[in-house]
């Protein structure tokens, strides 16, 4: 990228931070809580992804969907490869989840959002969908304190000693599947203990980040890559660590990984691999959690809740937001 589009790129991120991005994860968040608690997990991640792709289309950019609903031919809109955004202005690199925990919208349950990154071009990994192995902490840690080759016992003990508690008050955060098993058991065999989620393991890794306010101080297990690179994007962007390992176990999968451009199928990617440049993060309530309100339908208003950050300048907003015009949701 020459000198003068970098800066004309980092200008519209500027902008971004403005009410223009929040937008964006507001209409999905706002389109999906429409159908909370309905039990219709597709209704509720199409209504969010029509939503959300009318915004962004809205946005003076040439984005490319790096991160999306799937590749084209399991997605018809928001796939990887998908150009969004009116076109005019700098090029774009997007990660998106409109609904990010589906079946936690369907049930009503904590911790649903609205989550878009964008970067410079080539910022963010181009990861196919396929699992990763990821373990995350906060911020405030000596650099490498742990590392995804390490066991659970290890890198448990190794947080508990730099945050100078017990191990008995470490709490891991896994998501609860079968596929788990022997790692619960073994991170209950230090004596520390477990939040178990059932989804949105983007949350989950932003836990983190606050273990005053959520209880979690280490993400541990194998979620979707798109996550992955999703939550590692809001870590560039409020701090720590994170690490990340793509499951490749078919031929498929590899070939399906190489034609996205990984070219080390065994690589292990560390937080600036996955998410690097200037970075930024918006993430907006769909169901109340540990990190954000869900969102509000009260009889005159909407009221949402977002946060957006920012790398370079290390910039975190919480912005609470009132509607009064429902008619800017009506085809939501």
């Amino acid at each position: 990228m020459a000198k003068g589009d970098k800066g004309r790129t980092s200008a519209v991120l500027d902008r971004m931070l403005t009410l223009e991005v929040v937008r964006v994860t507001e209409r999905a968040a706002v389109a999906a809580a429409r159908l909370r608690g309905r039990g219709d997990e597709k209704a509720a991640d199409q209504a969010a992804v029509d939503a959300m792709r009318r915004e962004l289309n809205r946005l003076p950019i040439k984005g490319t969907v790096v991160i999306g609903e799937g590749e084209r031919d399991e997605a018809p809109m928001l796939y990887i490869g998908e150009a969004v955004g009116t076109g005019e202005g700098p090029k774009v690199d997007i990660a998106l989840d409109p609904l990010e925990g589906t079946t936690i919208c369907a049930k009503n349950l904590p911790n649903s959002l609205a989550v878009l990154a964008l970067s410079e071009g080539g910022g963010l990994l181009n990861a196919p969908d396929v699992y990763m192995d990821k373990i995350a902490i906060g911020p405030g840690y000596p650099p490498g304190l742990v590392d995804l080759d390490a066991s659970p016992a290890e890198n448990i003990a190794a947080l508990a000693k730099a945050k100078g508690v017990p191990v008995g008050e470490i709490t891991a955060c896994i998501m609860d599947r079968t596929r788990h098993e022997a790692l619960i058991e073994a991170v209950r065999a230090t004596g520390a203990a477990i939040r178990l989620i059932g989804d949105g393991d983007v949350a989950g890794v932003i836990h983190t980040t606050d273990p005053d306010e959520t209880g979690i101080d280490i993400y541990i297990g194998i979620g979707g890559a798109p996550e992955g690179v999703l939550a590692a994007a809001a870590l560039r962007c409020i701090g720590g660590q994170m690490q990340g390992r793509l499951i490749l176990d078919t031929e498929e999968k590899r070939a399906r990984a190489k034609r996205m451009g990984v070219l080390e199928p065994n690589k292990k990617y560390d937080l600036t691999e996955m998410a690097s440049g200037d970075v930024f993060f918006a993430a907006t309530g769909v169901t109340d959690g540990n990190f954000l309100d869900g969102v509000a339908f009260k009889r005159d208003r909407i009221e949402t809740h977002t946060v957006v950050m920012r790398s370079s300048t290390g910039t975190v907003r919480f912005i609470k937001s009132t509607h009064l015009d429902f008619s800017k949701f009506e085809n939501d």
